[in-house]
């Protein structure tokens, strides 16, 4: 049986522990990339609405900005982003002991529309990314709907 270990856990334990069925691949997973982390096209975002303005934030550590696709089209925000690492590990003479790749994408889409999509702004730094969505003039003010 499997003991209560958090996905992503079993990197603290003790690697002398044989039996752990886990061990060979626990270095797949020491990565910074967010597909190696968390799964599948998966990374943390912030939506926020600031009256004039929506606010974006999307952690990508590991990341640079020119790995990042940032595109709005048809009233939909696509964040993509690819990361390609390489791990060489060599002996005093310069023989591989190790060498590893990972090559990852991830992909997220939000739907949000009434968008000034001319006025868009985004920033990348330290790992996150920073999006500023301004309102169109025109867009249908949205009012509270009475739930009976």
């Amino acid at each position: 049986m499997f003991g209560l270990v958090p996905f992503g856990g079993h990197r603290g334990l003790a690697r002398s522990e044989q039996n752990n069925p886990f061990a060979l691949f626990d270095s797949l997973f020491d990565h910074d990339f967010p597909a190696a982390n968390w799964g599948a096209s998966s990374f943390k975002v912030d939506v926020k609405d600031s009256g004039d303005h929506y606010e974006l934030s999307a952690d990508l550590p590991g990341v640079t900005k020119e790995d990042i696709n940032l595109r709005y089209e048809n009233g939909y925000l696509t964040i993509a982003a690819v990361h390609n690492e390489s791990k060489d590990e060599k002996d005093d003479s310069g023989n591989y002991i190790r060498r590893e790749r990972h090559t990852g994408e991830v992909s997220r889409s939000f739907y949000i529309d009434g968008i000034d999509d001319a006025n868009i702004h985004a920033e990348f730094k330290d790992g996150v990314l920073q999006v500023s969505l301004p309102k169109a003039a025109d867009a249908p003010e949205r009012k509270q709907i009475e739930i009976h």
